[in-house]
């Protein structure tokens, strides 16, 4: 079984989590990587298997700036750090995916000193990606960037990792993305590619950017709105879209990542329990954004600081979390059990029963060649009360009321 059937991941913005400074320069090397040591018991015990985290490469400032792909960064800590991780995941168990930027560079990057000719230049001038001027886009269209993405790549698959996240992967042509995950594929045939899609037609953009799986912005954005709106006709609509979706790829399914406000503020508490239990009970490799099991609060601003709410620092260790959010806590761990005892979830096939504004049910079914035998899950969904059920056909069941 391949990790995206089997892996629930663990997401860190690691640069936040261990309360690194992000704009002030900082002199010399800093070890806070190993501040993610203590948190790997708790990533097993939640239920997760796998860590995926955030940038860690040398940047200027919020880590999608990078300097340089093969070091990591000095305001985390060294090589030797990396390894620790790295061993520690191994001795639990836990696959590590790393975080990917090779749409654009820094604009400190040595490259753009350089004049490189892996850059994009748009009417002689270095392209800038989306207006930053303090990103620099790479031109995919010259074979060298490709073999320059390749050998970074490969390089830290040797170092232990099992894949990659692909930061704003529908920037970047499909073909590039074919060919590079090809190549390191002769290498590292069970490697993962998860690309980061917001918009489009997910399924196309995974075939044919050979990529295992693309983040499910609509499914997360239904699945908020629904709850917030007590509008479940949304995310009936939205979960068909996933089915379809879903048919031939296994999406990444969350309820929030870095870029995004935290799902108990979008919301509410309550709808945050609602949610996770559509996160689990759908098809897809979830990931679960650090904090949000324990009911983390947080919204995106406007300026500088405008993601720092949703990318805060982790305590130092997880016996000095509020006891505020065990509740949530312990919905996401029976939660993530069934999911694991139930692995068919991955790529099932989901039929909407009913819906009403505040009401929703459907029916999870493994895909086998015996359809009549194959194992089911019913799942309803309720607002006002806020509460849910999952009934298996093995006899498991688990209901949850607020």
């Amino acid at each position: 079984m391949s990790l995206v059937d089997s892996t629930i991941w663990w997401q860190v913005y690691p640069l936040g989590a261990l309360d690194a400074p992000i704009r002030e320069p900082e002199e010399g090397l800093h070890h806070r990587l190993q501040g993610l040591l203590p948190w790997l018991d708790y990533v097993v015990k939640l239920g997760c298997s796998g860590l995926l985290l955030g940038p860690v490469f040398a940047s200027t400032s919020h880590g999608y700036d990078t300097l340089d792909h093969y070091r990591i960064d000095p305001r985390l800590g060294d090589e030797a750090d990396f390894d620790r991780l790295v061993a520690g995941c191994r001795t639990r168990g836990l696959s590590l995916m790393l975080d990917g930027v090779f749409n654009h560079v820094g604009v400190r990057h040595p490259w753009v000193a350089e004049n490189s000719p892996l850059l994009k230049r748009v009417g002689g001038k270095l392209a800038g990606w989306e207006g930053h001027g303090d990103l620099v886009e790479l031109d995919h269209a010259n074979p060298a960037v490709a073999d320059e993405v390749t050998a970074i790549m490969l390089h830290w698959l040797r170092r232990g990792i099992a894949g990659w996240r692909l930061d704003v992967a529908y920037a970047v042509p499909t073909p590039f993305w074919a060919e590079v995950t090809d190549r390191v594929r002769v290498e590292f045939p069970d490697a993962v590619f998860l690309g980061e899609v917001i918009h489009g037609d997910y399924a196309a953009l995974a075939r044919d950017g050979h990529l295992d799986s693309i983040t499910a912005y609509e499914l997360w954005k239904a699945t908020w709105s629904s709850i917030a709106d007590a509008n479940f006709f949304e995310l009936a609509h939205a979960v068909r879209r996933h089915t379809a979706f879903s048919s031939d790829l296994v999406l990444n399914t969350f309820s929030g990542n870095h870029d995004v406000d935290r799902m108990a503020s979008l919301a509410g508490m309550d709808g945050a329990a609602v949610a996770a239990a559509a996160l689990f009970a759908l098809p897809g490799m979830p990931s679960v954004y650090y904090g949000d099991e324990q009911a983390f609060t947080g919204t995106r601003h406007t300026g500088y600081h405008a993601d720092d709410a949703v990318r805060p620092p982790l305590p130092p260790a997880p016996s000095d979390l509020f006891d505020s959010g065990a509740w949530l806590h312990a919905v996401y761990q029976h939660l993530i059990g069934l999911r694991r005892r139930h692995p068919w979830l991955s790529r099932a096939l989901v039929e909407v029963a009913e819906n009403t504004n505040t009401t929703i049910s459907w029916r999870c079914t493994a895909r086998a060649e015996d359809a009549a035998a194959a194992p089911f899950v019913d799942v309803s969904l309720q607002l006002e009360p806020a509460r849910f059920s999952l009934v298996f056909s093995d006899g498991e069941e688990w209901s949850w009321s607020r």
